[in-house]
């Protein structure tokens, strides 16, 4: 199996740098728009603004993405870190989404039901 990091070129030059960089930022924003729409289906289901941070599922995303980075040949310390800095932004975002389906007419929920996401 080939790893992620056995993937990157020998650039040369910063033109070539820039133009891996590019290339994956081009499947990574696809990417990322996904998974806020699912911080969107969080917010629908969870419905309550005191489920939004699930401090449980963040470890336990934590857990699960540094070995998966350093069986790629990456730094699990500078992958976690990411992942925080990202959970922030869509925990964040859900929020944000809860509110604005709130203004747009959606019922606060009464029991926890779905909390889980």
């Amino acid at each position: 199996m080939m790893r992620a990091i056995d993937k990157v070129k020998n650039c040369h030059s910063m033109q070539e740098v820039r133009a891996g960089v590019n290339a994956l930022d081009d499947i990574l924003v696809p990417l990322l728009v996904e998974r806020s729409g699912y911080m969107t289906q969080a917010a629908k289901v969870k419905n309550d603004e005191m489920l939004v941070r699930d401090e449980a599922r963040i470890q336990t995303i934590i857990d699960r993405v540094r070995p998966m980075a350093q069986a790629q040949g990456g730094d699990p310390d500078l992958i976690e870190r990411i992942y925080r800095a990202m959970m922030e932004c869509y925990i964040a975002y859900e929020h944000d989404e809860l509110a604005r389906m709130r203004a747009e007419g959606l019922q606060p929920k009464n029991s926890n039901e779905g909390a889980q996401a």
